[in-house]
Formats: structure tokens, sequence, C-alpha cells
């Protein structure tokens, strides 16, 4: 696992239940990667190969949309590391989380 991405959609929406309606899809379509992720209150962190994440970080724009946000803004971090793997989920809150 060369990467780490946090992702913090923002859908324009009409109130807070739209705008958590549509969050949901977007972490919907997160789990549905099979990748490892965990959600936050502020952004989901997901792990994997750089690309596969740039290509999820895109997606998610495009789900928001399609449920119905006429917009969207995303905060993006990226820790990337093309030789080794980059510290993980687990290593990161576990022990924050017991």
């Amino acid at each position: 696992m060369n990467a780490s991405v946090a992702i913090q959609s923002l859908p324009e929406a009409a109130n807070d239940e739209e705008l958590i309606r549509i969050v949901d899809e977007v972490i919907a379509y997160i789990k549905s990667t099979g990748l490892n992720y965990y959600v936050g209150p502020f952004e989901t962190a997901i792990e994997g190969d750089y690309d596969e994440l740039m290509d999820i970080v895109k997606e998610c724009q495009h789900i928001a949309i399609r449920a119905g946000a006429p917009s969207v803004a995303a905060y993006i971090k990226v820790t990337y590391k093309p030789e080794g793997d980059v510290l993980t989920i687990e290593k990161k809150v576990t022990k924050h989380h017991q």
C-alpha cells in the first residue's frame, strides 16, 4: 500500500438531511471499493494504490452529482510513497479508539 487519501466531500444541498444523504452515498461507494477505509466526522480516509485512490477521489465527485447535488467541493489530503508503505490507518488511530 503506497498511498493514503483523506477526502471530505462537501456537496451543495438544500438542508442537512439532504447533505447527509448525499455524503452517505459517497461513503457507500468508498465502502464498495473493498479498500481499507475509516469514516470520521469530517472526512474519510482510504488506503491503497495511488492511481486507484486518485480514480476513487474522482468518482466521489461524480457520485455526489448523480445523487442530486448541483455542485460539490472536496478537500483532499494525500500521502504517497512510491517505494514502500505509508503509515496505516490502524497505526494512526487504533490506540485512540479502544
